[in-house]
């Protein structure tokens, strides 16, 4: 039986067309072929508003409009995250996202009451995910010179703090002047793994 995978996409360019879009399909025709369900959020095309409170972070609602993408990520049992590198970490659009679906009035036991961080330590308990990231830089410079700060705050401060867990990462670099055989060999890499759901 197939897994429940949701693909979210972070680029925020809403015209698509990126390597982005490119690794985040040959994922999603994987896990398709290979019998799993997948559902793909399209944060550049989702209309919300950025958090500017911290009543509103802890004790609103989700925006209307998000509803259906916050269902499909909470529903997810596997989770791929794909974004391009902007300032060593996850661009600014995919971080407000992710502040209005996963804010911890989802873990408060009614509406209006303070959350229970135990209670949002496990909201999505079960759910492992791949984290992919496309740079202009070598992808090893950033993972042992820059210590992939940005990947590790988006595990450890986002991810993990929800329950997500095992976590990987896919660091893809250079993507500017790679050519098209090593482009090729990404999108094939990421067919296999979404076959596997990992």
């Amino acid at each position: 039986m197939g897994k429940r995978i949701a693909i979210l996409q972070g680029h925020p360019d809403p015209v698509g067309g990126h390597l982005c879009h490119a690794l985040a399909a040959a994922y999603a025709d994987g896990a398709t072929a290979a019998g799993h369900h997948v559902s793909v959020i399209d944060v550049a095309t989702l209309d919300f508003p950025l958090l500017r409170t911290q009543e509103d972070y802890k004790t609103g609602a989700t925006p209307a409009g998000l509803l259906e993408a916050q269902g499909q990520l909470l529903d997810a049992e596997h989770l791929v995250i794909i974004y391009p590198l902007w300032l060593g970490s996850l661009p600014a659009l995919l971080k407000g996202f992710l502040e209005q679906v996963l804010r911890p009035s989802l873990a408060a036991s009614t509406p209006g009451q303070q959350p229970s961080y135990s209670a949002f330590g496990r909201l999505m308990k079960g759910t492992s995910c791949r984290v992919i990231i496309t740079m202009g830089m070598p992808a090893l410079a950033y993972r042992f010179f820059f210590f992939a700060h940005g990947l590790k705050n988006l595990e450890r401060n986002i991810l993990k703090f929800v329950g997500v867990k095992p976590i990987r990462s896919s660091l893809f670099g250079m993507v500017e002047t790679v050519s098209d055989e090593k482009r090729q060999g990404w999108l094939s890499k990421m067919n296999v793994l979404g076959r596997r759901a990992i």
